[in-house]
């Protein structure tokens, strides 16, 4: 997983050093390395390890971001969903989404005037969304984007539908539209697994210390978080894809003294013990404008999010408040008709997302688009910086920064990721039940269940994982909850998994499963196999 260096001894140098392992920072990687770049990624922790982790874990357009009038985001992440869902069928899956229609927001003014609508539109629908302008907003949304996949929205009677049963009885109409999961970490690491795969050097736990220009070029020091060594590298341009941590970068580690900031806005999320029997999520409109999102999560939980919170303080340990847990309990509650409390959460995360600083009266209204600032020396040693962005645009986000870079690289082949599979997604979008029963009649001691996990997150690659073994005893030591020596052994040859949390809260979600001595042993067994890494 190395990728080629130009020149030789001290002067040889990389076209790209990227700072940031992040969905940003990996989709650069592997758009960039798939063009013929020369590439270095450095990441100071894990890969996902901060924002890329803690998403709502959706490819979507944006729904309500039509309100303020994000028309161009929008249309760009509705055409993302159904590219990323054919390049990825094992880690994102189309949903079916139960928007409520909430009889208690009403908008009481006259609306008989097309020009008074006309005029007032966004400050409307900010918070009063009749049943009428909903639908015409999905009308929008199922035809801005160009869908061929999806279905399109309809309307569901909730008194005898499964998804009106764990809902009040004063929730009697909703709309069904279309969005897609998808499992945020593993997007992070199929991309630098995919990138080194095409020749980038990728390098977690590793921190830019400081980089400056000299001759033309980027000189820069690394260093090991691990075990403090530093090293200088060279590279033709620099990628500032540091995500919350973008203007420290920029400023601190750079020095270049940029007018251009971000916003940073805290989404905390709850994880519940399961709260309805069907498998749809909820959109559900709050009394305050705001909405959230409960889901299906991991079989046997519900995923309710998010909160819009501006983020003081360090990025790097952000936590769901005690207001935030009861903001999102008493907006699940305003819907559920069994009330949902502190003693049902199972785990809560927090993320700080990086957003642009457009200067917004609030965190909801602050903008989820992407702005790539470049700027150079005399015509050489480009910087990017990449200022926001969100999860669905990842892929687009890093198509145009390598475009605009490649005005310094003559001869740069044109974008090549749009349909191209992340490893293990070389199957139908619809195929995930089809490989299931395919990997289980390969490996008969797998029951459907672990068949089905290892399918959505490795997809093909779970039958080269599994290569060989005839019994459950050939995969090594069990760690409880499914999770295998042999599969933790893959992660850390192929997705640099170092840490038990690595494992079992990012490259999976098995921390949920696993009981705290189960927990307590992995990690003894993972800090050892670190040791011996280490060492060698």
């Amino acid at each position: 997983m190395t990728a080629p260096e130009t020149g030789s001894g001290e002067n040889r140098a990389y076209d790209l050093l990227i700072i940031g392992g992040g969905v940003n920072g990996c989709g650069i990687a592997r758009d960039a390395a798939g063009r013929g770049l020369s590439v270095l990624l450095v990441e100071m922790g894990d890969l996902g390890g901060a924002t890329s982790s803690a998403s709502t874990k959706l490819f979507h357009g944006g729904l309500r971001y039509l309100e303020y009038f994000e028309f161009r985001l929008v249309r760009e992440a509705l055409i993302e969903r159904e590219t990323l869902l054919r390049a990825m069928p094992h880690i994102s899956w189309p949903l079916r989404f139960v928007l409520p229609i909430n009889p208690d927001l009403r908008y009481t003014e006259d609306t008989s005037s097309l020009g008074w609508i006309l005029t007032r539109f966004a400050p409307f629908l900010r918070g009063r969304r009749p049943a009428w302008l909903t639908r015409i907003g999905l009308f929008v949304y199922d035809h801005l984007g160009g869908r061929k996949i999806l279905p399109a929205t309809s309307t569901l009677d909730l008194s005898n539908h499964a998804a009106g049963k764990p809902l009040k009885p004063k929730f009697s109409k909703a709309f069904e539209y279309s969005d897609c999961w998808v499992e945020d970490s593993r997007l992070v690491a199929l991309n630098a697994r995919d990138a080194a795969a095409r020749g980038a050097k990728i390098l977690p736990r590793t921190r830019c210390e400081t980089a400056a220009r000299a001759g033309g070029l980027w000189q820069a020091e690394l260093v090991d978080t691990e075990t403090g060594e530093s090293r200088q590298v060279r590279a033709r341009a620099l990628v500032n894809a540091g995500g919350p941590w973008v203007g420290d970068v920029l400023n601190g580690r750079l020095h270049q003294n940029s007018r251009e900031g971000v916003r940073l806005v805290r989404g905390s999320h709850i994880v519940t013990r399961r709260l309805f029997d069907h498998d749809q999520p909820y959109f559900l409109q709050q009394p305050d404008g705001r909405i959230i999102f409960a889901i299906p999560y991991e079989t046997d939980f519900t995923l309710i999010g998010t909160t819009d919170k501006d983020h003081e303080g360090p990025p790097g340990a952000p936590i769901c408040t005690d207001e935030e847990r009861d903001y999102l309990l008493a907006a699940a509650s305003h819907y559920f008709a069994k009330e949902v409390t502190a003693a049902d959460i199972v785990w809560s995360y927090s993320g700080v997302r990086p957003l642009y600083d457009d200067h917004a009266s609030s965190a909801t209204a602050a903008t989820r688009d992407y702005v790539l600032s470049l700027g150079d020396e005399a015509g050489a040693a480009p910087l990017l910086n990449v200022f926001g962005g969100k999860i669905t645009t990842y892929r687009r986000l890093s198509e145009e920064a390598v475009d605009k870079l490649s005005d310094y690289f003559p001869g740069t082949p044109k974008g090549w990721t749009g349909g191209v599979p992340l490893p293990g997604g070389d199957f139908p979008y619809d195929g995930a039940a089809a490989l299931t029963a395919r990997l289980m009649g390969a490996f008969r001691f797998l029951d459907e269940t672990w068949a089905r996990r290892l399918v959505r997150a490795y997809g093909t690659d779970a039958e080269k994982m599994l290569d060989g073994a005839a019994s459950a005893a050939e995969l090594g030591r069990d760690f409880g909850a499914t999770l295998t020596e042999r599969e933790v052994r893959w992660l850390i040859a192929h997705e640099w998994a170092r840490s038990a949390e690595d494992v079992i809260w990012r490259r999976s979600k098995l921390g949920l499963r696993l009981d705290e001595a189960q927990k307590a042993a992995f990690s003894a067994w993972m800090t050892e196999e670190a040791r011996k890494a280490v060492d060698a």
